[in-house]
């Protein structure tokens, strides 16, 4: 007689059913984890942003783009936000991108960093998380791409790849 304790005895023993169980409960996990870290993050009109970049100048993120644009939260802290520093520098020679170093220390602060680091991308810091907030930012890293209308159509939160990034902004081209 075939049982089902026969069957799951057999499927166990069989070495492919359990790779292919494994990546699909690793990619149910992730995207899981996924969704919990995102749910909070706004969606479709981002708020006004009108504040001044740590080089003096003042950035407002509803001015008409007639390109796909970055939005990205950091930290000087953050581990995994040093790993994209070289990604996002990349990218800030392409794309219109504006930065935001979330609980990162003062102006100054930030540009002895910059400076250390050999970065030039645009920041504004966020040094009480009140930015962040209003776009539902509680951990770092996360990017929004805008398309040019101002709209967000991509967010991504945690290590994302200069690649990922890359084709994202394209893709916002047709949004």
């Amino acid at each position: 007689m075939f049982t089902p304790s026969i069957m799951i005895k057999k499927l166990s023993s069989n070495r492919y059913f359990v790779i292919g169980l494994q990546i699909v409960l690793f990619i149910a996990l992730y995207w899981g984890v996924r969704s919990y870290t995102q749910r909070d993050l706004v969606q479709n009109r981002p708020p006004e942003i009108n504040a001044p970049l740590i080089s003096g100048e003042v950035y407002q993120l509803q001015q008409a783009n007639p390109s796909p644009r970055l939005l990205h939260f950091w930290a000087t802290w953050c581990g995994i936000c040093s790993l994209e520093q070289d990604s996002i520098e990349s990218l800030s020679k392409d794309y219109p991108i504006i930065t935001i170093a979330m609980q990162s220390g003062e102006n100054k602060e930030l540009q002895q960093f910059m400076r250390d680091e050999k970065l030039t991308f645009p920041v504004i810091s966020d040094s009480n998380g009140q930015i962040a907030s209003q776009f539902g930012v509680k951990a770092v890293p996360v990017s929004f791409i805008l398309n040019h209308q101002g709209e967000i159509v991509f967010t991504e939160s945690g290590f994302t790849s200069s690649w990922g990034l890359r084709a994202r902004l394209w893709l916002a081209n047709y949004f």
